[in-house]
């Protein structure tokens, strides 16, 4: 009874979730995705240029190491993205730095899609227990939001290079924020990504050594399947299903797919932590299932919590509170390379 009423406030949580939604035009738009690319008419023109980008081990490399433009004011860090896109609110990247007085880690938070509003509660506990925590916006929410727009849908949409642009450069300011954290000094960075912040921190974690633990909530590996299978993505999919087969959806989105750097997750310095809801019909059990046997198939070893809720509801209590704590202890584990030393 309990989880029959459990199920039907997801349902109801997903529709206000729709609200303001409008479908948008299928577009390639490689340009976008692919620096220095051509204009190109064909999606198999675009996969091909998408299995470049997955076998570039540089594609999600920064572009420039300049530590300058970097503005510090009260609890607000504020830098350019190096990314240009058309939305100038979109170049300017801010995250909200709620101190814990120690410099031995620093959490950086990568939100959910359409996000409302930064997680408070979240950082308050952990800087309360002497982990920063930076909550970074992510392209096109918060203060970076298109002017008009009611949500991110240049984040996330049927447009094809957009939406490999927008995680590129949530990936590639991260990053850059992961540089300036390590020259103020912090020993330690974690990185926490939530939904679809769990692929833009999974692909930091993936590229980046200076992360040393990354927790994964809600996550999957194949964006592509979970646009086309996912509660909160129907108008995507609408947008894609008459010009686009999953197949081919899977190899223009390959670069955004995780099971793409499972390797590169499971490498020794790295401790993975994943939170899933057995009930999430945004991203299916069976697609988190698959992620996680291909990290394992890898070498890894990852930390998994999973809940009896669906999507939205992990936030409820108790749930919310179970993979909090579990984020805790995950977190207050010494990491590996002072493990071997």
């Amino acid at each position: 009874m309990y989880h029959s009423w459990l199920d039907h406030w997801d349902e109801r949580r997903a529709r206000r979730g729709e609200e303001g939604k409008k479908p948008t035009d299928f577009l390639l738009d490689a340009e976008r995705a692919f620096p220095g690319a051509k204009k190109i008419t064909s999606i198999e023109e675009f996969c091909a240029l998408a299995d470049q980008a997955v076998a570039d081990p540089a594609f999600f490399d920064e572009p420039s190491v300049s530590d300058q433009g970097f503005e510090r004011l009260g609890g607000w860090l504020k830098f350019p993205s190096d990314i240009s896109t058309d939305i100038e609110q979109n170049n300017v990247v801010s995250a909200k730095i709620t101190e814990s007085g120690s410099f031995d880690q620093a959490m950086v938070i990568f939100h959910h899609w359409n996000a409302s509003a930064r997680n408070r509660q979240i950082a308050n506990f952990f800087s309360q227990r002497g982990i920063t925590v930076v909550e970074i916006a992510m392209p096109y929410h918060f203060e970076r939001s298109r002017p008009s727009s009611v949500h991110a849908d240049y984040m996330l949409s049927p447009n094809l290079g957009r939406t490999i642009q927008s995680v590129r450069q949530a990936v590639l300011d991260g990053r850059k924020l992961i540089r300036w954290l390590k020259i103020e000094g912090y020993r330690e960075i974690s990185v926490l990504g939530m939904s679809l912040g769990s692929w833009v921190a999974g692909v930091v974690a993936a590229h980046d050594s200076a992360v040393s633990k990354a927790s994964l909530f809600l996550t999957a590996g194949s964006l592509a399947d979970m646009v086309w299978t996912g509660r909160a993505t129907r108008l995507i999919r609408d947008s894609l299903e008459p010009e686009i087969e999953l197949t081919d959806l899977r190899r223009a989105w390959g670069p955004l797919n995780l099971e793409n750097y499972a390797h590169s997750l499971a490498r020794p310095d790295l401790d993975l932590h994943v939170v899933l809801a057995k009930r999430d019909k945004v991203v299916l059990p069976e697609l988190s299932e698959r992620f996680m046997q291909r990290l394992k198939a890898a070498g890894a070893r990852p930390n998994i919590l999973k809940l009896n809720c669906g999507h939205y509801s992990l936030a409820m209590p108790p749930y919310i509170l179970l993979a909090g704590l579990s984020l805790k202890r995950f977190l207050s584990r010494a990491d590996k390379s002072a493990r071997r030393a």
